[in-house]
């Protein structure tokens, strides 16, 4: 008789991926990681050296108009795109009073009282049809000050401070200083990227920097408690390595943290491009785009920056050092005498 046994079947990659059965190396990469984080750290860090932030009005303060009385329909893209053709960009702008007034402030003119702002308050009367003398100007200062920023500085470094004393109490400090170095990182990966392109850094921005470092905390605590539980099982006489146990639990939440990441970003990235771009709510674009950008580079950091860093300190302890040095010795393939070979030496 004909054997019809259908032969097994395989496994797919993302089969094993849902079910956290892949078997990627990620510290075995994790050399080709670091170089790749490190370049990236290098051209952030140029990026800020050479170009610096282009931060908002809120920082730097301008020149605010003030529109009463305004008689023709306008929008506040309208109002922006022509102060924008008389060479004023960065412009903030609030219709007010049911498009009766508006709210207009820009960077710091050249002169007050100059040819500029004349072109200014020229653009303004035309667009909006108010009369020339019912706009009133005034310099403002940036509304984002010095003490906001000390603040703002404290908080972040008491928020790390915590963390770290946080998960050195519920893992141990080695895990902690791995989740440290990892937030730095987020935190200078995302400016450093808002340096590069040239995103304009406003208080918004600033709030969702602070708040991105939440996401990626999760993402990192996620990852270090499945590798608490798996390097749990390791004893003396172990066959793997605290890096082959630390790389089962990444790959083993690995479809957890792409998840959960997926489904913060999806409606961030909805946020941005339909609310802000194709509906006009401009006052969200800032917000949405930091946390966008954030919740990326989190995502990639708490997979392949945390662990690795973890694994590096934890090798470096004697009882791991002493395993994966046994380890590795009966992975090594002994040579065999030439004798029991069967053939004699030259």
């Amino acid at each position: 008789m004909t054997d019809t046994t259908a032969p097994p079947r395989r496994d797919s990659w993302l089969s094993r991926l849902l079910t956290g059965r892949s078997h990627i190396d990620f510290i075995g990469r994790s050399k080709l990681f670091a170089i790749v984080t490190a370049v990236t750290l290098t051209l952030c860090v140029l990026g800020l050296v050479v170009r610096g932030l282009n931060f908002s009005i809120d920082f730097t303060g301008g020149t605010a108009f003030t529109v009463t009385g305004a008689t023709a329909e306008f929008t506040a893209d309208e109002l922006r795109d022509a102060l924008g053709e008389v060479g004023v960009d960065s412009s903030i702008v609030q219709v007010v009073d049911g498009g009766e007034g508006a709210l207009v402030s820009t960077p710091a003119l050249e002169e007050i009282g100059g040819d500029q702002q004349r072109q200014v308050l020229d653009t303004i009367a035309r667009v909006t049809g108010a009369e020339r003398d019912a706009i009133d100007v005034s310099a403002v200062g940036p509304r984002w000050g010095e003490q906001i920023t000390r603040q703002s500085l404290r908080g972040l470094a008491v928020f790390l401070v915590l963390v770290v004393a946080y998960i050195a109490l519920r893992f141990e400090w080695r895990m902690g200083i791995a989740a440290l170095v990892t937030l730095l990182h987020d935190i200078a990966i995302t400016v450093g990227i808002y340096a590069l392109v040239g995103f304009e850094v406003s208080p918004a921005s600033v709030i969702a920097f602070l708040t991105i470092l939440g996401y990626s905390l999760y993402d990192t605590v996620v990852v270090f408690d499945r590798v608490a539980e798996d390097t749990g099982r390791l004893s003396s006489v172990s066959t793997v390595t605290y890096g082959d146990a630390a790389n089962q639990g990444l790959n083993e939440v690995l479809v957890r943290s792409l998840s959960t990441s997926a489904t913060s970003i999806l409606p961030v990235g909805s946020l941005l491009f339909i609310g802000a771009n194709l509906l006009g709510a401009d006052t969200l674009s800032d917000l949405a785009l930091a946390l966008l950008v954030g919740m990326a580079v989190g995502t990639y950091s708490s997979i392949v920056v945390a662990t690795p860093i973890l694994v590096w300190l934890k090798e470096r302890e004697p009882r791991w050092a002493e395993l994966k040095r046994r380890v590795e010795a009966r992975r090594t393939p002994t040579a065999v005498p030439a004798a029991r070979q069967g053939t004699a030496p030259e």
